[in-house]
């Protein structure tokens, strides 16, 4: 008779030696890296939440993350969150679904055409795809049409030139224009009044749909990459952050753990699926009820800064990077008070000459 193949598998296999008797909030063993990130790739970050520490991790570490859309050198420095940069590799927001990815990437590498993006309240327009990052909002349909196509123009050269996308899996829930299949970032009517009932329907993606979705991504990604490049790589995580409120019919607390549960299981098989595709833990590390911390603020949402810097030290360690204490996880700035910074669209990007002459503009304009 043979012994039980349990015999031979290591101690963090075990729950009594990989949970139970571990003395730190995780085990070390909880992330093993299936490749190394090396400090001259180039590495984008977008989704929700965890990419955004990761990213910003990173390039303390001397990691080179892009950041395509960088804040004006004239916009101060506690504006910057305010008014979405530095957030994000792109000025993009939030993008919580995979499909609202996939239409960024279809939209920014010319598969589609722009639509559904202008929104107007009180004589104020704003990109309805991406409707926070100007809080005020912009003067006219012509300066968020202007803004809108340098964004795509950025967008396409982060999704060309990088060799790694980290991307957070957020939500399921969404709201879609009915017609046109648009997905947007935030239900039509939170930011501006423009909710039409007979147009803007609620949809909760499933498991084949965000499954699907990603596999077309990573197709048009590959597409439009350089052929002389290395695979596109992907890290995927999953947010911690329950959700605000639901749409789904349903106590807020199941729709979370039911649009988690689709989240992670996407995630954990396409990693299994596809060598070139990672995923890093910070889901099970924030939640989890076996560490002995409560990494949640009293909103029983927000994470907290040692949750975030537990997760980041296993992953900065797993990637060679250095002791967390050289990364203190430092409160996020707060932004100033709102006020209207734009009101020339030239005002707010740093243009190079191309995208300016195909603008009819020059740097100096």
């Amino acid at each position: 008779m043979a012994r039980s193949p349990y015999a031979d598998y290591p101690s963090h296999t075990f729950w009594r030696t990989g949970v139970a008797e571990i003395t730190t909030a995780v085990d070390t063993e909880l992330y093993n890296r299936k490749w190394e990130i090396t400090r001259d790739m180039k590495i984008a970050t977008a989704g929700s939440c965890f990419a955004q520490h990761i990213g910003r991790h990173l390039r303390a570490g001397g990691f080179s993350i892009l950041d395509v859309e960088p804040a004006p050198q004239h916009l101060p420095e506690d504006r910057h969150l305010h008014f979405g940069y530095g957030i994000y590799s792109g000025r993009y927001g939030n993008v919580y679904t995979m499909r609202q990815m996939l239409q960024l990437a279809r939209e920014a590498l010319g598969e589609t055409p722009r639509r559904d993006f202008l929104w107007e309240k009180d004589g104020r327009w704003y990109d309805g795809l991406r409707p926070t990052i100007e809080p005020n909002g912009l003067s006219s349909p012509a300066a968020v049409t202007y803004h809108r196509d340098w964004h795509l123009g950025r967008v396409r050269k982060l999704l060309t030139s990088m060799d790694m996308l980290i991307f957070t899996l957020g939500l399921t829930e969404a709201w879609i224009d009915k017609e046109t299949g648009t997905v947007f970032p935030v239900c039509p009517g939170t930011v501006t009044d423009n909710f039409d009932p007979q147009k803007h329907v609620f949809h909760n993606f499933t498991y084949p749909e965000i499954h699907a979705d990603f596999l077309e991504l990573k197709a048009l990604l590959e597409d439009h990459r350089p052929k002389h490049k290395p695979r596109l790589k992907f890290l995927l995580t999953v947010s911690p952050v329950p959700l605000t409120a639901t749409a789904a019919g349903r106590h807020v607390q199941v729709a979370t753990v039911y649009s988690k549960s689709v989240l992670r299981a996407v995630s954990g098989d396409l990693s299994d699926a596809f060598p070139e595709i990672d995923y890093f833990p910070s889901y099970e590390i924030i939640t989890s009820p076996w560490s002995g911390r409560d990494f949640y603020a009293g909103n029983k949402r927000s994470v907290t800064a040692e949750g975030v810097g537990t997760a980041m030290h296993l992953f900065m360690t797993s990637h060679g990077g250095e002791a967390m204490d050289a990364f203190p996880v430092e409160p996020a700035p707060k932004a100033a008070p709102a006020e209207s910074f734009e009101e020339d669209p030239d005002m707010l990007v740093v243009c190079d000459e191309e995208l300016l002459d195909a603008f009819g503009g020059s740097r100096d304009s």
